[in-house]
């Protein structure tokens, strides 16, 4: 695939409205593979065949994810470039620092309590639902998904809440590509001071176990390590929850699943992490040399991107069903897969439950087809998701 062939925008409004025909539309131009711009001039291949994509996830040594030769010729404001630059984690390294990264975190995540876990969720959902249980409307992004994700995670990390929304503050800003740059430096303060934090005041939390694990991180490497777990802990958690729920809110098969209908919420998250998972198109690799992959060149140094929404989608592997099917790439597989699905299907699923038991008459306040996705290369992310209904007395605080 020649560099000079122009690339479609995968970072516009258009695109965003509606993702599914643009991946159909580059499948049927190109095949399994074809080029994007992940930003104006910033030229990348996305990959929209599954078995493509299992190959490359598969194959670390000749894709593997440390993206530092690319990122050299990288003006330093490009907006997507806090998302894909080198940091000394797991996510962006290779080979012995992959491992030592990977296991760190895997051993901080492996520490927490699910049942602890689950009673977290339940109680910070609790207080959300009170918020506005009563007024007969919420926006499920800004009242529910976002602040639910951000509270559970910081309470997983063991973060304080002055630290934390700074941390937030980040991380909005170089997800949405907009004041990127300075929403990276935010990030990087607030998480280097919950690094200094636990170093003095430890606890039973991810922050804490990952500080002690034999790897001896450095503060910097720690930042580092906590900068991934914001990034996959909030708003992929945030979009997981949201695109659940609009599924169960518009689709008549999940019309009465919270009475007792047919179709479960786990069915919905499993169809949601097919068709609308909550990083769209990731797992990018930089491969060190020209690559040749089903009759394409990829160029060295050059972004390859996973279409984890394409490659689901893949006519060549899509054989209908979803209940019990767990062969999605919205998790990611191989080297890179990620640590924390249990947690973040645990989490989504409650956050769910908990709303659709207390509000069982909930309903879409606008149509459907008046919602708009924000746009982006990496997320499927909705503005907004208002709803309304029967105003109902406060629940039991936990």
């Amino acid at each position: 695939m020649s560099e000079s062939v122009p690339g479609v925008p995968i970072y516009t409004p258009a695109f965003a409205a509606d993702p599914h025909r643009a991946y159909r539309e580059m499948r049927e131009q190109y095949g399994a593979m074809a080029p994007v711009e992940l930003a104006p001039g910033v030229p990348a291949t996305l990959v929209l065949g599954y078995r493509t994509a299992v190959r490359i996830l598969n194959d670390p040594e000749h894709f593997p994810a440390d993206p530092r030769k690319w990122q050299a010729g990288v003006p330093t404001d490009c907006p997507v470039l806090p998302m894909m630059q080198w940091r000394p984690n797991a996510l962006r390294s290779a080979g012995i620092e992959h491992a030592r990264y990977r296991q760190a975190n895997t051993a901080g995540l492996a520490g927490v309590d699910q049942y602890g876990l689950q009673t977290a969720v339940e109680r910070v959902a609790v207080t959300l639902i009170n918020s506005f249980c009563a007024d007969g409307t919420a926006d499920l992004v800004r009242d529910y998904a976002f602040p639910l994700a951000f509270q559970v995670l910081n309470q997983m990390l063991g973060c304080p809440v002055e630290i934390a929304g700074q941390a937030a503050e980040g991380f909005r800003a170089i997800f949405e590509g907009v004041g990127a740059e300075q929403g990276n430096k935010l990030l990087a303060d607030a998480l280097h001071r919950l690094t200094l934090h636990k170093r003095t005041q430890p606890g039973d939390d991810v922050t804490t176990r990952i500080l002690g694990h034999p790897a001896g991180l450095s503060d910097t490497e720690m930042v580092h390590q906590l900068a991934t777990l914001y990034g996959a802990g909030i708003e992929p958690q945030q979009n997981l929850i949201v695109n659940t729920l609009l599924l169960l809110l518009v689709d008549d098969r999940f019309g009465g699943s919270a009475l007792g209908g047919s179709l479960s919420t786990r069915d919905a998250l499993d169809e949601v992490l097919f068709d609308d998972p909550p990083m769209a198109n990731f797992c990018i690799s930089f491969p060190p040399q020209p690559v040749l992959m089903d009759d394409y060149w990829l160029p060295a140094h050059q972004p390859v991107v996973i279409s984890m929404a394409a490659c689901n989608t893949d006519p060549a592997i899509r054989a209908g069903g979803f209940a019990g099917n767990r062969s999605h790439l919205a998790w990611g597989v191989g080297p890179h897969a990620c640590p924390a699905s249990p947690l973040a299907y645990l989490i989504a699923q409650e956050a769910v439950d908990q709303l659709l038991d207390a509000l069982p008459e909930i309903r879409l306040a606008v149509p459907a087809a008046q919602l708009s996705w924000r746009p982006g290369p990496f997320h499927r992310a909705l503005n907004a998701l208002p709803v309304t209904f029967t105003p109902a007395p406060p629940l039991p605080e936990m």
